[in-house]
């Protein structure tokens, strides 16, 4: 009988608890719905029978926040921005976190609270659209790394400015996706296609500007070949006459008139 009890206790006892896991911290709730203070540390073992416990995880908690549409600085409206942003919660803030702060704040999912998740989600999501208006449509994605940079300074602010800089560490942040609008790639595809047709006519015009040079300069040489060929010619009959071999003969200027008349 005694057997029976102690394996009933056993259970009763193994039923009755709650393990906080590597990387949560538990808060006691009391049967008065009361927040009790003071952090459950990870591994501890936690008695619900008489109230609850509730989990929190609080290292590297990943804020994924998509489907941004910020307007750039040249006016133009971005198709889509993803973001990633990571921050750990100091272990021995839970308690005072979840207590003090708005349940707005909070959000819940698989039976954990994810404190100041939605805080976070608001705050990244103002810091990409501040950053965005700092950039052309298409440089973004070449800045990426100083976009992340420009969002995580802007989030630490604003936990400075909340008093929260010492509850929450932003740990990184990440720009997964940047797409510009439609219409903005088309526009810039359309300008690189007429730039390129630019230069191949420039190509043009200058390899044509070469072959007329080289053309003339052809025409000048050859005329003055002739020349040369003509007065070399008049120099040979010149000394062939002073040496007798060849014959004079003197043709009239009007010969082909003479020759008309008679």
């Amino acid at each position: 009988m005694i057997r029976f009890v102690i394996i009933g206790l056993i259970a009763l006892v193994a039923t009755g608890c709650t393990r906080i896991e590597t990387g949560e911290v538990g808060v006691r709730v009391g049967f008065d719905k009361q927040i009790q203070p003071g952090e459950l540390p990870p591994g501890s073992f936690n008695q619900v029978l008489i109230g609850d416990v509730l989990t929190f995880p609080i290292k590297d908690v990943n804020v994924v926040i998509e489907n941004m549409t910020p307007v750039a600085k040249d006016n133009s409206t971005m198709k889509d921005i993803d973001i990633v942003v990571i921050y750990n919660i100091n272990q021995s803030q839970v308690a005072e976190l979840y207590s003090q702060k708005s349940k707005a704040f909070h959000a819940a999912q698989g039976g954990d609270i994810y404190l100041m998740y939605n805080y976070v989600v608001q705050t990244a999501r103002n810091a990409m659209y501040k950053a965005a208006r700092e950039y052309e449509a298409l440089d973004m994605a070449d800045n990426r790394q100083m976009i992340e940079q420009k969002i995580r300074e802007t989030i630490q602010r604003s936990l400075a400015e909340e008093k929260l800089d010492g509850s929450l560490t932003i740990t990184q942040v990440l720009v997964r996706n940047i797409q510009a609008a439609d219409s903005v790639v088309a526009s810039a595809n359309e300008l690189v296609r007429s730039k390129n047709e630019l230069k191949q006519k420039e190509v043009e015009v200058k390899t044509a500007e070469a072959e007329a040079r080289r053309m003339a300069a052809l025409a000048n040489q050859s005329s003055q070949s002739i020349a040369y060929m003509q007065a070399q010619a008049m120099i040979n009959i010149s000394e062939g006459i002073k040496t007798g071999k060849v014959q004079t003969i003197v043709v009239p200027a009007n010969f082909n008139a003479l020759m008309l008349n008679k």
